[in-house]
């Protein structure tokens, strides 16, 4: 039991890593503290995952109203009503936070409000008050939106995605700067409400860290979407001009537009923090953890956007259980982060679960990866949706599947299938041998994996 100030668990930062760690632990029947200096639900509930899925959504209520007449409906746009949006938006926000505050109040833990610092190895001082851990401090401080060396954010026309959450207005031209998974849902989102969009990346394609395949599938929509992009262009700087900003590449080019979202990543919020006063090792920013989530120093653990793991909500929920559990006794399995899935829900939707064709064939030779790609344009419920894309399988020769890429219009709501697929290690007939229901979207994964195991049905083999 907690005497006010002394826990079972401290636990600094409740965004997604922090609170399900509280939320498990609690469950445990461990006494938590919970310090935040915000509001519970960190980056993604109120900056990120929910309020940009919201735009997305009314950015595809958008494209149905323009092309209504496409599926014989009479309808047209009239305009965007940001204002409208944004009460949708924080309507949405609202909801889920007072569920999730009702859910930590229910758990029986404590929420300190207020700017925390860890000041020793177990405890975390707020406003001169020290919460005391007795079994663990956990350290969950989230990310912050980053930009690059010299490159000033005035919040007005250089902007970043906390900005572009609650713009007023929709601009009449942007200019992206990075071709991840923010650029490319923000671009998404303006082009839908008529935006001309040009995206600037310094890699070869957008989304670079999917499959190569999944890259070009993504870029290809987008040209046809009139979305330009620039790859493998680097920014060389901005200057303000009467009407907004002109953008200068490296190669001279000079882009114009009323303003330049800078979405280059997120970087770890741990600086000021007292985490290497305390002895925790830091690198460049993340603090350092083993395969329990386990800091240099004994007792402390992090989770969360603060380390180097994939920086994605489910992966912060993940976390925080394997740390309440592991502190609780419980033994947990290590997370495989292979394993873990990744949407940037763009339109269309870039899907993915497991390894690329390019890192299984660097891990275990040409030789022994097999891939399949199976084309949307073969599945009816996609083409009733009016999507194209594809399901491309890399597994290896005479073993199982490692790697599940899509891209299509809601392709994400898929991935639950593909990662049980490379989580339980099926082989192609494994899955060939289940039957999909009809017509749905789900029978591509079904395809794909019929074509594998060579006994392909609506492809050709």
């Amino acid at each position: 039991m907690s005497d006010g100030t002394s826990h079972d668990l401290v636990i600094l930062g409740a965004g997604s890593g922090g609170y399900a760690a509280a939320l498990r632990a609690a469950e445990l029947g461990l006494s938590v503290a919970l310090v935040e200096k915000d509001k519970v639900g960190g980056t993604c509930l109120h900056r990120g995952c929910i309020p940009t899925k919201a735009l997305l959504h009314a950015a595809e209520v958008a494209d149905n109203a323009r092309h209504g007449a496409d599926y014989g409906v009479r309808s047209s746009l009239e305009g965007i009503d940001m204002a409208g949006v944004h009460s949708y938006k924080d309507a949405v926000v609202g909801r889920a936070f007072k569920g999730l505050e009702g859910l930590v109040k229910s758990r029986g833990i404590t929420v300190v409000r207020g700017e925390g610092r860890l000041t020793s190895t177990t405890g975390v001082t707020v406003d001169g008050t020290t919460y005391t851990a007795t079994r663990a401090v956990v350290l969950s401080t989230g990310s912050y939106a980053r930009t690059l060396p010299g490159l000033e954010i005035d919040g007005g026309r250089v902007i970043t995605s906390d900005h572009a959450l609650t713009l007023d207005y929709v601009p009449r031209s942007a200019v992206v700067l990075g071709g991840g998974v923010i650029g490319v849902e923000f671009a998404s989102v303006w082009r839908s409400f008529g935006t001309e969009v040009t995206i600037v990346e310094a890699l070869p394609h957008l989304v670079p860290l999917e499959d190569e395949a999944s890259s070009k599938l993504l870029e290809r929509a987008f040209r046809k979407r009139g979305i330009a992009f620039k790859v493998g262009a680097r920014f060389s700087g901005v200057e303000h001009t009467a009407t907004g900003v002109a953008v200068s590449l490296e190669d001279g080019t000079r882009i114009e537009a009323d303003l330049l979202l800078v979405a280059v990543g997120r970087g770890p919020t741990s600086q000021g923090l007292g985490y290497e006063e305390a002895g925790v090792a830091v690198d460049r920013g993340f603090v350092q953890v083993d395969e329990y989530c386990r800091t240099s120093v004994p007792g402390v653990y992090a989770v969360g956007d603060l380390i180097p793991t994939p920086q994605l909500a489910h992966v912060g929920f993940g976390e925080g259980i394997l740390v309440a559990e592991h502190v609780a006794g419980l033994n947990p399995k290590p997370i495989d982060y292979d394993g873990v899935p990744r949407i940037a829900y763009c339109d269309p939707e870039v899907a993915s679960v497991g390894i690329t064709e390019a890192a299984a064939v660097a891990r275990y030779g040409q030789d022994k990866v097999r891939t399949v790609t199976y084309d949307l344009a073969g599945n009816p419920k996609s083409q009733i949706l009016k999507t194209s894309g594809a399901v491309k399988l890399v597994a290896l020769a005479d073993g199982p599947v490692v790697g599940v890429h899509m891209v299509g219009a809601r392709v994400g709501e898929l991935l639950a299938e593909g990662q049980l697929i490379y989580n339980w290690e099926a082989y192609a007939d494994d899955v060939a041998s289940l039957i999909h229901p009809h017509p749905t979207q789900s029978e591509a994964i079904g395809e794909a994996h019929l074509a594998l195991a060579g006994k392909p049905l609506h492809v050709h083999g």
